[in-house]
C-alpha cells in the first residue's frame, strides 16, 4: 500500500487529440504529445523492395534506422511516436489514431504512445510508479479490464487507479459536485458528478469536437480563396496531404475563434 502525500505517481491522459504525461501534484505535465502515430505497412515496404531489387533480404526491426523519436514494430508494422518523428516523411506512412468515437480501437497504438511516455519523455521505469490514469466518462468495462490487464503485466506496475475524467475536471475546480462539458478532439461529453462520482445514465456525448470545428474552419479559408500552405512545404515534401494544414487551421481556431453568445440554432435562424 501506498500512504502519505509523496507517491511519485505518475499521471497520464491519452485523448483522441494530445496525450499528456506528468507527476502527480505538478502544475502542468511534463510531455504533452499528438496521441497519433505514422504507421508503415511493412508489406508495402517489402512489395517496393521487389519491384526495384530481383531479391533482397526482407525488412525488419533492424533493418530501419531510429532517426528520431520512438520507433516501434508490432507485427508486420511500424509505428512511429512523438512530435519530432511524425514531423519526418517517410515513405508509405500513413497517421493513425488509436481512438475512435471514443473507444480505443487499437491497442498496439496506445502501447506505443505509453511506451513513448515513460522512456523517452518522463525518462522512468513503469516499475517503480504508481499509475493513474485518465479515462472517459463512459468507459466500458471491457476498456478498463484491458487498461488493467497491460499495465499490470506487461508494465508490472505497482499501482493502478482509473479515474473518469468529468470527476478529475470537478476535482482541479475545487467541486465534488459539478455539470462537467468536456469538449475533447474527437468528440463532447456532459457529464453531471455528485460526491465525487459520475451518473452515469445521465452522461451525454456527441461526436462534435476540436477535429470538426477546424473541418470547418479550413473549408471556410478554402471557400475564400486562401491556401493554407506550412513552411515546411517549400522546402521538402509533406508527410501526407493535408496534414500540416490541419495543424495551421488548429492554431488559427484556438487563437482567434471564440463560442457566440447567440445560441447555435438561433444563430443559423436568424442568418437564413
Amino acid at each position: 500500500m501506498y500512504g502519505g502525500d509523496e507517491v511519485s505517481a505518475i499521471v497520464i491522459d491519452l485523448g483522441s487529440h494530445t496525450c499528456k504525461a506528468g507527476y502527480a501534484g505538478e502544475d502542468a505535465p511534463k510531455a504533452v504529445f499528438p496521441s497519433v502515430v505514422g504507421s508503415i505497412d511493412q508489406m508495402d515496404v517489402d512489395d517496393c523492395d521487389n519491384l526495384e531489387k530481383d531479391s533482397g533480404p526482407v525488412l525488419d526491426s533492424k533493418n530501419i534506422v531510429r532517426p528520431f523519436d520512438s520507433e516501434k514494430s508490432k507485427g508486420k508494422r511500424k509505428l512511429y511516436v512523438g512530435s519530432q518523428a511524425l514531423g519526418y516523411r517517410r515513405d508509405h506512412m500513413e497517421v493513425l489514431s488509436p481512438i475512435r468515437d471514443g473507444v480505443v480501437a487499437d491497442w498496439d497504438i496506445v502501447e506505443s504512445i505509453w511506451d513513448h511516455a515513460f522512456r523517452d519523455c518522463l525518462l522512468i521505469d513503469p516499475k517503480e510508479h504508481p499509475m493513474l490514469l485518465a479515462e472517459p466518462s463512459s468507459n466500458s468495462q471491457q476498456q478498463r479490464e484491458k487498461t488493467a490487464e497491460l499495465m499490470f503485466d506487461k508494465y508490472q506496475v505497482p499501482a493502478l487507479f482509473l479515474a473518469k475524467n468529468a470527476v478529475l475536471t470537478s476535482f482541479a475546480s475545487g467541486r465534488v459536485t459539478s455539470l462537467v462539458v468536456d469538449s475533447g478532439g474527437g468528440s463532447t461529453t456532459i457529464a453531471p458528478v455528485h460526491d465525487g462520482y459520475v451518473l452515469q445514465k445521465a452522461v451525454q456525448s456527441s461526436p462534435i469536437g476540436g477535429e470538426f470545428l477546424t473541418d470547418c474552419l479550413m473549408k471556410s479559408l478554402e471557400s475564400k480563396g486562401f491556401t493554407v500552405k506550412p513552411r515546411y512545404s517549400f522546402k521538402r515534401k509533406e508527410i501526407r496531404p493535408g496534414e500540416f494544414q490541419r495543424v495551421i487551421a488548429s492554431d488559427i481556431k484556438e487563437c482567434v475563434c471564440r463560442a457566440p453568445d447567440t445560441p447555435y440554432d438561433g444563430l443559423y435562424s436568424t442568418a437564413s
